[in-house]
């Protein structure tokens, strides 16, 4: 049976060969603990630290800067419970908004309970911040904001580098969320201002379960692991050596052929755009038109249900939808939700993401299956 064409990057992205190609020796003969003293330490530890190297290259950072983590799930966690627990004496006050990953809201909401006041700011329909709610928003107990650098689901690119200087300005922490944003656009520390910054490794060509958090050096949260030493005493756990070198190749592949994988990723996107909204008047895309994923797109098609569609293209092209159609109800997804589209159009949404692998004839054979589909299946409203 052939294999659907992947368009589903930001879910999850393949292993790049030279990533798996760096991570053979540290299943094979390379097993050591890099925290032994002895011979079979040295080498696991050396690939650790170049990995720290790489991972920090792409975000131009010092190297001890980076800690590693099992994921962005984790990266996120840290630095903002590590940030509510270490600056508890300041103030209990905490600003995200409305459309982060679960892997933010959720963390938020697990502190509410235990002490923390939690401001979530609207997005306009684009699924962008406005930075003057940020200032609005501001207490004088706030001692963090977390605002993602790039959406999921739509792709919406914030300001983050304009929020951070406010937050500066206000002598607040600031944390991104740049798990779907690393690899894909710039995403430069000292740029974008910020003090804490999340990496997901399956989201650029490493494997799951790795992942990062860059902690600016004059940042100090919490420990959110306990335990022996690893990782200049900051997160505890045997390092994966193998994941982590995979992580620091893929980092520096995304370094050095990031802009040519913008041009491309964006070449197909619209592509795919072109001949969807050529084909189906009633398609509406979804996010800003500049400050977007140049890989993301979100589309909206008035008069079918997302889920039903990815049923029947299922054989054929891998995509996500943005709302899930019951017997009785519409699951339309929180982001959606914030950006207040109407529930006609949300049902309709389905988002298709490219990545390095993909190739114009997977846009154009998969474009031809998904008009096909809802040609054939719209549904009366």
């Amino acid at each position: 049976m052939k294999k659907p064409i992947y368009l589903d990057y930001n879910a999850t992205t393949p292993h790049a060969p030279e990533v798996i190609e760096a991570m053979q020796p540290y299943l094979k003969e390379h097993f050591g603990n890099p925290s032994s003293s002895h011979w079979y330490g040295e080498e696991p530890k050396r690939a650790v630290e170049k990995a720290r190297q790489q991972v920090a290259g792409l975000l131009q950072c010092p190297p001890e800067e980076i800690i590693f983590t099992s994921g962005g799930t984790e990266a996120n966690n840290h630095a903002i419970q590590g940030i509510a627990w270490a600056m508890r004496a300041k103030g209990n006050h905490i600003i995200t908004s409305a459309v982060e990953h679960p892997a933010v809201l959720e963390v938020c909401r697990f502190l509410a309970p235990l002490g923390f006041e939690i401001t979530i700011l609207p997005v306009n329909d684009e699924g962008l911040v406005d930075p003057e709610d940020v200032q609005r928003a501001i207490r004088p107990k706030t001692i963090l904001i977390t605002i993602m650098h790039a959406n999921n689901e739509v792709g919406s690119i914030q300001p983050i580098a304009e929020i951070a200087a406010i937050a500066r300005d206000n002598n607040i922490t600031f944390h991104t969320d740049a798990a779907q944003s690393v690899g894909k656009i710039p995403t430069l520390v000292d740029e974008l201002k910020v003090d804490l910054l999340s990496i997901a490794g399956h989201k650029l060509y490493a494997p799951k379960g790795v992942g990062a958090l860059y902690v600016r050096s004059s940042c100090h949260p919490a420990k959110f692991c306990h335990g022996a030493g690893q990782e200049q005493g900051r997160r505890a756990g045997t390092e994966n050596v193998m994941q982590i070198v995979g992580l620091g190749m893929a980092c520096a592949l995304a370094a050095e052929n990031l802009q040519r994988h913008i041009t491309e990723m964006q070449r197909l996107r619209d592509r795919l755009f072109a001949a969807l909204s050529h084909a189906l008047p009633e398609i509406q895309r979804n996010g800003p038109v500049e400050k977007i994923l140049p890989n993301t797109l979100s589309v909206s098609i008035q008069g079918v249900a997302a889920d039903r569609i990815l049923h029947l293209i299922e054989p054929e092209v891998a995509a996500s939808a943005g709302a899930a159609c019951h017997s009785d109800t519409v699951e339309i997804s929180h982001v959606l939700q914030a950006m207040h589209l109407p529930q006609e159009w949300a049902k309709g949404t389905i988002r298709f993401s490219v990545g390095t692998m993909t190739t114009a004839d997977h846009i154009d054979r998969a474009a031809k299956v998904v008009i096909a589909a809802i040609n054939k299946n719209k549904i009366r409203r």
